[in-house]
């Protein structure tokens, strides 16, 4: 049972400006007592200097000053709360247009999405745009939270209306599990207790929804990649002839005994022994980090990946990707970038520029090919060296891939292979 008490879930948040997004996590974590009397004193007192009533909570996780002196959230700020039953993390990602790179990079490793709509104004662009997003980089799971229901009177109405309005709209996208919840964050609706304002709900809570989604099988358990990070040698007199290969599993169960095959090389081993910092495992699956020994001796390197004989990755120095360009200078077509891909680095060059996509109709222009700060595109791109790729949507692990500007060392895009 220990393990279910210690898994971590991690989700990310996204809603239009005032949509109450900041509340609702700082209701979360003052409500589920993941907040120290200290905090909650000054955001008190500045609640009460701004000439606000009661508390607001929203102060809590507007971290940046620039954010608390606007009002509005304009990085990925990173939380972290713990209940009895899982653990969290969450990505709480600005809502306006001009952060959607933040968006991307907050929900990129997410369990859940949480999209709020503020129930006033119903469905937005922005709900539509964070919904694309979400399916894009498919996320599981969608919750959508309909928040300020005190503002609409409780009003089943209401929230039947947007949750018909947005199932509508969900069933172009890909997504799989969507979940509605009407809450009011500010007085704390249904966000870890029920509300008794609106009976008509019979579902859960938010914090009970957090707490019980199942993610086991979020992670692709079928498809054996193991990335090698690092060869471990400690040369010492104790472990003279140890050669272990580090890593983080990204796909799959490796099992002691396991046939093994290593790419690019192609030699085929046997698992002999799989260590951890904590002891000798039987088997490893992700997002676990390990090190695998082999019973032959063969070589292995940074970069190369231990698969299964008759389940291999696509081996390709051609990639086609969806891409989230990050840079405000745009993308060069035939430019070279340094790309990163599980545990390789490349140098790639822009092969074509297929269309842009306007994330609020979802329509694909093929005429415009300027891609600039935040645009999604799809591409096709030439590495350097072959990389050992799946399909994002098997994996989203080996599935993504990051673009590197080589005079600056930024990042200059997120893509994921389709």
């Amino acid at each position: 049972m220990s393990e279910q008490h210690t898994e971590l879930l991690r989700f990310s948040t996204a809603g239009s400006v005032d949509d109450g997004k900041s509340t609702l996590i700082g209701r979360l974590l003052y409500d589920s007592k993941s907040i120290f009397e200290d905090q909650y004193e000054t955001i008190r007192e500045t609640t009460a200097r701004r000439g606000e009533e009661g508390v607001n909570l929203a102060l809590l996780t507007d971290g940046l000053k620039a954010e608390r002196e606007q009002g509005i959230t304009i990085d990925v700020a990173y939380r972290y709360f713990a209940t009895p039953r899982r653990k969290f993390i969450i990505a709480d990602t600005p809502g306006h247009i001009q952060y959607t790179r933040n968006m991307v990079t907050g929900a990129s490793t997410a369990n859940v999405a949480l999209i709020l709509i503020d129930a006033r104004h119903g469905i937005v662009e922005q709900t539509r745009r964070h919904a694309f997003i979400a399916s894009l980089l498919q996320i599981p799971h969608l919750v959508v939270c309909i928040n300020k229901m005190d503002l609409v009177d409780h009003s089943e109405e209401v929230y039947e209306k947007i949750k018909e309005e947005f199932s509508e709209f969900s069933y172009k996208l890909d997504v799989k599990d969507v979940h509605f919840i009407p809450i009011s964050a500010l007085n704390g609706d249904n966000v870890v207790d029920k509300s008794t304002n609106m009976d008509w709900y019979g579902g859960s809570t938010l914090l009970y929804y957090l707490e019980n989604v199942h993610i086991g099988s979020d992670d692709n358990f079928i498809d054996c990649r193991f990335p090698v990070q690092f060869v471990v040698r400690p040369n010492t007199d104790e472990f003279h002839d140890y050669r272990g290969y580090a890593g983080r599993v990204a796909g799959g169960v490796f099992k002691k005994g396991d046939k093994v095959m290593v790419l690019p090389s192609g030699f085929t081993s046997e698992i002999t022994k799989i260590d951890t910092f904590d002891g000798e495992l039987e088997e490893a699956f992700p997002p676990m980090s390990v090190t695998l020994l082999l019973k032959d001796d063969i070589d292995v390197s940074r970069g190369d990946m231990i698969v299964r004989e008759n389940n291999i990755p696509e081996v390709s120095q051609d990639l086609e990707l969806m891409i989230c360009w990050f840079h405000d200078k745009p993308l060069q077509a035939r430019g070279k970038y340094g790309i990163k891909h599980t545990t390789q680095d490349a140098r790639c060059v822009i092969k074509e520029i297929r269309y842009k996509l306007d994330i609020n109709t979802l329509h694909r222009n093929e005429e415009d090919t300027e891609i600039g700060m935040n645009d999604i595109a799809r591409i096709v791109i030439r590495t350097t060296k072959p990389l050992f790729t799946d399909i994002y949507r098997r994996n989203r692990n080996t599935g993504s891939i990051i673009l590197i500007d080589e005079q600056t060392n930024e990042t200059v895009a997120a893509g994921m292979v389709i």
